[in-house]
This record gives structure tokens, C-alpha cells and sequence, in this order.
């Protein structure tokens, strides 16, 4: 007896993949199963912070966790009005205003968002310094002889960091209010304008409501980088949540202890995410019309040069200035320069990046499509969980792993005793197979995302006419929507090897003995204030992120 897929007849003995997710059933219930792995990290923290034999829970509480959060609310609220400040100023006075420079301040504006946190830290920390050239400049300009000649801002502070996170992550709010700005209606503003308003009363009262959710989304998401963030925060040596979980787990060696602060962060993500969905639950705005390149407001004199001094500021000194140090410092002492290291690390740094890459964009396919081909509760819920690991910051997302794999490998251990195949050390044992596994379950949700959009812009009609032809899922898949998919794939995958090129806190905690990426050398070089000596690696990080940020750029375009 055969199985025929389409026109072809199979043997049984031949099952080929394509016969094997020829049938819708297999889809839905695979999709589920790849959602149960994704929640394997915040099913180990969940195990850990309960287990009674290392439970300090009550020692944290009454030490150190409160420092924790309070550092930790004291860096998002900082954040949350930098990024709030810059972001939505440069986004609408791009989209609604007409002054010099405005095209080129469009793309320029997002640059700062290839900037990794840490690296812009390691750099101004460097150049602000007291033995740093500002300051050398000062005291001899001055003729200054100490610092009790005068003042000078500590940039190691909860004030340097809150600076330094806002300069890098605004574009978040930049990128959405600027497109919330350009989709507004012009009949809206122009009513505004025939009262004799002003730009600024017509931002407040008009464009600034209609684009909260935007703003909103974006602060959010600059929000969770805050909280995920490493280097920087250990680098300015502020203890917070994220600080914490390295604190306990390599400090104290607790790993229960490390999982119940890496729950309150977790809590900390979930509470800004029903905050972020809460406060556009009932806001509702339907567009009529649309702007189609007229810019609303012309600025000139003086108004048309604070505009370009507010769009030139973040530019300056979130991308530009500490590229040209970093550059400068490339240059600086080459004998110093390790080839051979710096093309090891780089080597290592592309090959995960790589194969994160690809795992994330094919399990993207499978699970997006997945839901196109079934329309039942459990797989929607499964695809919105198995996008849950982009909102957990990697530090708890790799204690997470660690536990699990842990609790796994005890199963495994005793089975693997008894088989002749099998070894002690078999698959869940950490090294490069939780760092993929982790990278694939922080970075899922983009290439779920990206699939899903691409989906959405093919018609069903497609689907129904293969299938006519005799194509089953699978085949429909690979002849019909792969190569529509091509672009969004690409865009993705370019998206996730960026992200995974910048990922630290994860990358520390799971990498494998002596393996080294181009962000953990960076941290460690930077740590121990040799930045001249790790600078060609962190200009190399950051010109990596340089092209998916014009992808962005033309992505915000296309949308006006």
C-alpha cells in the first residue's frame, strides 16, 4: 500500500520530510510542542525559586534587593523621559516640518540605534574621564592643577548612565513616532492651523494625542533594553536587577537566589508590557485620508536652526562622536592589535550569529505558517507565547536555561548510564547548544513577526490553487510562499544576526569555556580599561548593526 503526496506515489518506507508535513494535523501540533521549548527558561527560574535547599528569598529581601529595584526604577524613569524627549521631538519635526537637512536627518537619526549601550559607555567613560582628553584639555586651558580647582560631572552615575541608555535607544520612539506622525491626516492639523495655532499648540493639542500609542510602544520597548542591559550598568558599577542576577549567581553561587531576582525582573517586563496594552486598550483612531509628502510646517530663522541643533544633538553624540573615537582608537597603537584573536572572536561572533539566524528564521516559517494553516485557539496562543522570549532580558533568560537544562540533564544522566549511544554529557550539557538555544528563544519573536507580516500580503487564493494542483502544505510552502518570502526573510534574518552580534548578559553566562565573542571580549578589555586594545572589535559590532538600521529607515519610508 503507498501514500501518494499530490501526484506522486510514496512508499512507506521512503518517508521523506515532505510527506511527513505533507498533512495539516502535524502542523498545529508541532507549533505547540516548539512553543513548550521556548518556555523552558521561565519554567526553570519558576523551579528554582521554590526549591527549599538554597531559598534566600528573605535574605535578598532584606539586603539587597531593594537597592535592586530602586536603582532599576530609578534608570527607567530616567530613560523613559530621555527617550521620550528625543525620540518624539526629532520624530515629528521630521514628519511635519519643512528645514534644511531634514531628509538627511531622517536616516541619520536612527544610526544611534547600532550603537550597543555598553560600548557607548566604554567610550565616553574613556573621553570624559579625569585622565581622559576633555579633561586634560581643561587643565591645560585653564592651568588646573586638581580636581579641587574645579567641577567637573562624574559620568560613572545613575545621571551618565540614564544619558547614555537614552542617546542609544530613542530611536525605538523615534522610529514608531515618526511613522504615527507621517500616517496622521493633514485635515486635522490644517484645522488647527486655519485657527491660528502655532506648530507647537498644534503638536500638543493635535498630533502628540493622536500619536501616544506609538510613543508609547516605543518607550516601552526602550524600557525593556533598560532593564536588559549589562555592560553598562556594571561598567558605572550600579547594582541593578540584572546586576543582581550576576551578583548572586557567580558571587554567592546561588542559583535559587539568582532565579527569584531574575522573576522580579521577568514581573518588572510583564508589568511594563499590560502598562504599554493597557493604556492603548481604548484608543482607537481610523485614518481617512493621508499625508502624501506635504510637509505642514515651513521653519525659518531662528526656529528652522533649532530644529536642526534638536536633530543634530543625537546624532552627534550618540553615533557619530564615539564612532570617530572608536576609529580613532583603532588606529591608535597597532603593535597592540591581535590579529589572530580579532579574527577568532569574529569568526565566533558571525558563526552564531549565522546559525542563530537561520534556526530563528526557520522556526519563524513553521510557526507562522502553522497559524495560517489552522485557525484554532491553542495554536494562536502558541504562537503568542513562543514570542515571549524577546520580552525576557537575557540575563534571566539564561539563568532560565541553565536550570532547566539542568533539571533535564538529570533525566537524562541516569538513561544515558544504560545506552550504548548515548553519553553523560548528551545535547543538554550548556556550551554552544544553549547559546543557540538561547539566542533562538530571545530572538524568535522577530522572525515570527517578519514571517507573519510577509504571510499576511499573500492572498489564501494562492494557497486554494495549489492545492488543486495536488500540493500539500509543505509543497505549497516551498514552491509558492518561499519565494514571495524571500525579501521578509532576508530583512529578518539580517535583524536576528545583528541582535545576536550585540547580545551580552545571555552570551557571559553560557558561552563555553574559553570561547570568546567580539561583545564578551569588548566588555572584558573595556572592564579593565583597555579600550584602545578592543576598539577595531566594538567598531566592528557596531557597523555590523549599520545596515539592518537603513532597512529600518527604508521600512519607515515606505510607510508615509
Amino acid at each position: 500500500m503507498t501514500e501518494t503526496l499530490g501526484a506522486r506515489p510514496i512508499h512507506p518506507k521512503n518517508r521523506s520530510l515532505a510527506q511527513i508535513f505533507g498533512t495539516e494535523r502535524i502542523w498545529p501540533k508541532a507549533s505547540i510542542l516548539l512553543c513548550f521549548f521556548v518556555l523552558l527558561p521561565v519554567i526553570g527560574l519558576f523551579w528554582a525559586s521554590i526549591s527549599t535547599d538554597e531559598n534566600i528569598w528573605l535574605h535578598l529581601l532584606n539586603s539587597v534587593l531593594p537597592k535592586y529595584i530602586f536603582n532599576s526604577l530609578i534608570l527607567m524613569a530616567g530613560v523613559c523621559l530621555g527617550v521620550t524627549i528625543i525620540g518624539t521631538s526629532t520624530a515629528w519635526l521630521i514628519a511635519m516640518c519643512q528645514f534644511p537637512g531634514r531628509k538627511v536627518f531622517g536616516w541619520m537619526l536612527i544610526l544611534p540605534l547600532a550603537m550597543p549601550g555598553y560600548v557607548i559607555a566604554y567610550v565616553y567613560t574613556d573621553f570624559l574621564e579625569y585622565s581622559g582628553p576633555v579633561q586634560n584639555s581643561l587643565r591645560t586651558l585653564f592651568y588646573w592643577t586638581s580636581t579641587q580647582d574645579y567641577w567637573f560631572p562624574e559620568i560613572r552615575s545613575h545621571g551618565g548612565a540614564i544619558i547614555l541608555l537614552s542617546l542609544v535607544l530613542y530611536p525605538y520612539v523615534y522610529a514608531l513616532a515618526r511613522a504615527a506622525f507621517s500616517e496622521q491626516t493633514a485635515s486635522l492639523s490644517e484645522a488647527g492651523r486655519m485657527l491660528g495655532q502655532s506648530p507647537m499648540k498644534v503638536f500638543f493639542s493635535v498630533s502628540l494625542p493622536l500619536a501616544r500609542p506609538a510613543i508609547v510602544v516605543g518607550v516601552t520597548l526602550s524600557l525593556m533594553e533598560t532593564l536588559s542591559d549589562y555592560g553598562t550598568v556594571d561598567y558605572f558599577a550600579i547594582r541593578t536587577l540584572t546586576a543582581g542576577i550576576f551578583d548572586v549567581w557567580f558571587g554567592m553561587e546561588n542559583r535559587s537566589g539568582a532565579a527569584q531576582i531574575a522573576l522580579v525582573l521577568l514581573a518588572f517586563i510583564i508589568l511594563l508590557v499590560w502598562l504599554e496594552r493597557t493604556s492603548r486598550r481604548k484608543q482607537k483612531v481610523h485614518n481617512t485620508s493621508r499625508i502624501t509628502g506635504e510637509v505642514k510646517f515651513q521653519l525659518k530663522g531662528w526656529r528652522s536652526m533649532a530644529a536642526i541643533i534638536c536633530c543634530g544633538i543625537p546624532i552627534v553624540f550618540g553615533f557619530l562622536l564615539p564612532a570617530i573615537i572608536l576609529a580613532k582608537y583603532s588606529s591608535y597603537n597597532t603593535h597592540l592589535f591581535k590579529l589572530d584573536d580579532y579574527l577568532k572572536y569574529t569568526g565566533n561572533s558571525v558563526f552564531l550569529a549565522f546559525a542563530s539566524a537561520v534556526l530563528c528564521m526557520a522556526l519563524g516559517v513553521f510557526i507562522g505558517y502553522s497559524q495560517r494553516l489552522s485557525s484554532h485557539w491553542s495554536v494562536k496562543l502558541s504562537t503568542r507565547f513562543s514570542t515571549i522570549g524577546y520580552a525576557i532580558p537575557g540575563a534571566a533568560l539564561a539563568v532560565g536555561l541553565m536550570i532547566s537544562f539542568g533539571l533535564i540533564n538529570e533525566i537524562i544522566i541516569p538513561v544515558s548510564n544504560s545506552s550504548s549511544f548515548l553519553t553523560s554529557s548528551f545535547f543538554l550539557s550548556g556550551g554552544l547548544v544553549a547559546l543557540l538555544f538561547a539566542y533562538t528563544v530571545r530572538f524568535l519573536a522577530i522572525s515570527v513577526g517578519s514571517v507573519e507580516s510577509g504571510l499576511e500580503k499573500i492572498t489564501p487564493n494562492m494557497d486554494m490553487a495549489s492545492r488543486t494542483l495536488g500540493n500539500g502544505p509543505f509543497l505549497t510552502l516551498c514552491r509558492i510562499h518561499f519565494p514571495l518570502l524571500r525579501r521578509t526573510l532576508i530583512a529578518g534574518s539580517i535583524l536576528v544576526f545583528v541582535d545576536t552580534m550585540k547580545e551580552l548578559p545571555a552570551t557571559l553566562i553560557l558561552r563555553p569555556f574559553n570561547f570568546e565573542t567580539l561583545a564578551t571580549f569588548v566588555y572584558q578589555y573595556a572592564s579593565d580599561e583597555l579600550l584602545i586594545e578592543c576598539a577595531p572589535a566594538a567598531l566592528t559590532i557596531v557597523l555590523a548593526g549599520i545596515f539592518p538600521v537603513i532597512l529600518l529607515n527604508a521600512a519607515i519610508d515606505d510607510k508615509k
